[in-house]
């Protein structure tokens, strides 16, 4: 509320309401944000989730998918909404994910997926390399809402869900935790998008991992093979 608050006196300055020196949101101090209470999710409850969305609701094929797509690429909600046909490569086994910021960057999938992804795209009208692959029943490009209505019903059949305010977002926490666990910081990075900033450390421009370790740790992940997973014999 302090913020919202805030915001809307600072438009309100801007537009010449009011004086900056009159402005009384300026004088409130903006209160500390709350640690997150996301985490990574157990095998168990990662499965209730699965059989929720594959077995309720008007579309259990899309709500699969992407709660697959989130497991595997632990991508943003905003990216999947974003992804089009044109940023498949399946030969490579890679989408290209359009993520907050303006950021480009290509992420690995298991076959399995990049052919379920497919199939979704020619079966729902999504053919031209400009536009938007995950579509409804009905062919329009779906949106946040999808979401919305995606997690309302799993926290409808899922006491536990419900409690904790569950989300896409811990789908990605839930991949990065054991990506960071099993293949190191350096990987969860580079797995996650994430950039890194600090400029004290100027041997982070040589620990970054490489767009081959992520498919290793997505093939161990997943147990299936990626065509460009490091070999580990």
């Amino acid at each position: 509320m302090v913020a919202a608050l805030r915001c809307l006196y600072k438009h309100a300055v801007a537009d010449g309401y009011i004086d900056a020196d009159k402005n009384p949101a300026a004088k409130v101090p903006k209160p500390r944000r709350q640690p997150s209470n996301r985490r990574g999710l157990a095998d168990q409850r990662i499965e209730e989730i699965i059989n929720v969305a594959s077995s309720t609701g008007n579309d259990p094929v899309l709500d699969s998918l992407l709660i697959r797509l989130h497991l595997e690429t632990a991508c943003r909600r905003g990216a999947a909404i974003n992804l089009r046909r044109m940023d498949l490569d399946p030969d490579q086994c890679l989408i290209m994910l359009r993520e907050k910021g303006g950021i480009y960057r290509w992420q690995p999938v298991t076959p399995t997926l990049m052919a379920h992804l497919i199939e979704h795209s020619n079966a729902r009208g999504s053919l031209e390399p400009q536009s938007h692959l995950l579509r409804y029943l009905d062919g329009h490009p779906i949106t946040k809402r999808r979401y919305d209505t995606l997690w309302s019903r799993v926290c409808e059949h899922l006491p536990w869900a419900d409690q904790q305010d569950v989300s896409t977002h811990w789908l990605r926490h839930t991949t990065l935790t054991w990506v960071e666990r099993n293949f190191g910081l350096a990987v969860a990075q580079a797995y996650a998008g994430h950039q890194t900033t600090n400029d004290n450390l100027t041997t982070t421009t040589y620990i970054r991992a490489s767009l081959h370790e992520v498919a290793t740790a997505l093939a161990a992940m997943t147990g299936e093979y990626h065509p460009m997973a490091l070999s580990t014999e």
